[in-house]
């Protein structure tokens, strides 16, 4: 029978003492990350905060969905008109009131649109010049105020997705309502109101909540100001505001 040489018998204690002294070492290093990942819990009690203000910088993009007049088939110079899709800023403050686990309301007391929007004309004839399409602009700056029911799912430890839906009320600073000196123009009422819904994720930090949100809105009202004195005007009939918000949302945390 072959003798176990001493030697050898140490060489075999050594790797066992190794490899007992890796496994606790992985053990140990397992245990620490996940006393990490409960420490990384930011703002545990957030959810227990009956309201909460933040801070909305975004990006949207807009247009009028237009609906021809009963003039615009009597007439031959303009053979259609298109809304035209623009981009733009939007800035604002929120407030959030917690219902409960599950429902928020929210609301935004100041919240500014910027928007252009674009109209594209066909044309039978030239209109100044040898081009057959021409474009007409709208600068609007909109004071929206929507009032928003928002849909929480459970919290995945830092995380949450939400959804939400309401209707808001709209008052455009830069209407033209009142414009006179212009033959081409066209007029844009004030007032518009309208409904949204969105999706939105919740990224909570140590100090603050970073919450992405794509959001559509429809305006419901008509916006068209109609003049017949006006030659790019009179042949609409309709104007809805459609627009499609990407929003980042820096939510309060900290203290209750």
């Amino acid at each position: 029978m072959q003798k176990i040489k001493p030697g050898h018998l140490q060489h075999i204690l050594r790797c066992k003492i190794n490899a007992i002294v890796l496994l606790i070492a992985v053990l140990g290093f397992v245990n620490h990350s996940n006393a990490q990942l409960r420490d990384n819990f930011n703002l545990p009690n957030h959810d227990e905060k009956p309201y909460y203000f933040g801070i909305v910088l975004g990006y949207n993009t807009s247009h009028y969905h237009i609906s021809h007049s009963p003039y615009f088939l009597a007439q031959d110079s303009i053979q259609g008109v298109n809304g035209l899709n623009s981009g733009r800023i939007h800035l604002g403050i929120m407030a959030n009131l917690q219902l409960s686990k599950r429902w928020d309301i929210r609301f935004y007391p100041l919240n500014l649109i910027f928007s252009e929007k674009r109209f594209q004309y066909d044309l039978k004839y030239p209109d100044h010049g040898s081009e057959l399409q021409r474009t007409q602009k709208v600068e609007s700056i909109v004071m929206s105020f929507p009032l928003q029911v928002r849909l929480k799912s459970d919290r995945i430890k830092n995380f949450r997705v939400y959804t939400l839906a309401g209707i808001k009320y709209d008052y455009d600073l830069a209407s033209n309502k009142g414009t006179f000196n212009s033959e081409n123009l066209i007029k844009v009422n004030k007032t518009d109101w309208g409904v949204e819904a969105g999706i939105g994720f919740q990224f909570f930090n140590k100090y603050v909540i970073v919450s992405p949100e794509i959001k559509v809105s429809q305006g419901l009202g008509n916006v068209h100001v109609k003049d017949p004195t006006l030659k790019y005007s009179n042949i609409i009939d309709r104007m809805s505001s459609r627009m499609i918000l990407f929003s980042l949302h820096f939510e309060g945390g900290g203290l209750l």
